[in-house]
């Protein structure tokens, strides 16, 4: 039962093809060139559409900035994660300039994902489980403390079957991926 963390800050960022943002990719599980769940945060700075993923199931949510339009969905900081068919692409639109944004994606042939606010113990169980926080706090896992700075991402294989719990405050997550049966 070993976690590991990294922080966005700790991540050089990757410009998109199409010039409209960069990405800090915080996870790619469970190898880079051949993922089944992938954990990030973008920053977007222009209007245009999502890359197309097919076979992927999306979640999204906006950490600073004013907002975003997907589809007929206005998303700004606070609001609830949006999950979505990764295969469409959908068209952004910022509001009134630049977002950073959290992203979770997985390939739906490989399993399930999960996914919960943190501000509650984890309820989820999986082979995997994750914590996505925006603004830093501390992960208590079976009564060991971990420090997490703002736009960390801590994940731990076969976690022990031990309460979980985030302190902490702002957008964060459990998330937790279990193989098919």
């Amino acid at each position: 039962m070993s976690w590991s963390c990294i922080s966005a800050d700790d991540v050089q960022p990757q410009a998109w093809k199409n010039g409209g943002g960069r990405t800090r990719e915080l996870l790619a599980w469970p190898h880079p060139s051949d993922w089944i769940l992938r954990v990030s945060v973008a920053d977007i700075e222009a209007d245009g559409p999502f890359s197309s993923f097919p076979g992927v199931q999306r979640w999204f949510a906006v950490l600073r900035g004013n907002g975003v339009r997907l589809y007929d969905y206005e998303l700004s900081a606070g609001s609830e994660l949006l999950s979505f068919d990764g295969s469409l692409g959908p068209d952004c639109e910022l509001i009134k300039g630049p977002t950073l944004d959290f992203n979770l994606m997985h390939l739906r042939s490989h399993g399930r994902v999960e996914v919960q606010p943190a501000d509650a113990p984890c309820a989820l169980a999986g082979r995997l489980a994750l914590l996505f926080t925006a603004d830093g706090g501390v992960l208590d896992h079976g009564g060991r403390r971990m420090p997490l700075a703002p736009l960390s991402l801590a994940w731990c294989e076969e976690p022990a079957a031990q309460p979980m719990r985030f302190e902490g405050s702002g957008a964060a997550w459990w998330m937790a991926w279990s193989p098919n049966e």
